[in-house]
């Protein structure tokens, strides 16, 4: 008996850690599309600024060099609340319940009505 529940407790214990890696990894990857997108719709909606031959070769640096502080500080803010992620989990026991479908099945349909 004592093998069966040593055998047990590691399975959990090791259950557990898998489910807390996992969230990790999900909320991990959640932030980083994030930062990305966010970037994305800042140079989407603001590129003309750099990207514009209108304007002087001066002012499009400037305007790039305001945009890639802007790019820095959004990557380090995000970055260190990636790795505030492990250490906030840390707090926490994760299990992983799985993906749950339901089906509703309709009895008329079944009796062929």
């Amino acid at each position: 008996m004592f093998k069966m529940n040593n055998y047990r407790q590691r399975r959990d214990s090791l259950e557990k850690k898998k489910s807390k890696q996992k969230l990790s990894d999900n909320i991990k990857k959640k932030i980083e599309t994030t930062m990305i997108g966010s970037l994305s719709s800042i140079e989407k909606h603001f590129g003309f600024l750099w990207e514009n031959e209108n304007l002087s070769l001066e002012q499009r640096e400037k305007y790039l060099g305001i945009y890639n502080d802007l790019r820095s500080e959004i990557l380090d803010k995000g970055n260190h609340q990636l790795r505030n992620v492990d250490a906030e989990l840390s707090n926490y026991q994760v299990i992983f319940e799985g993906y749950n479908y339901h089906f509703s099945i309709n009895s008329n349909h079944l009796k062929g009505e």
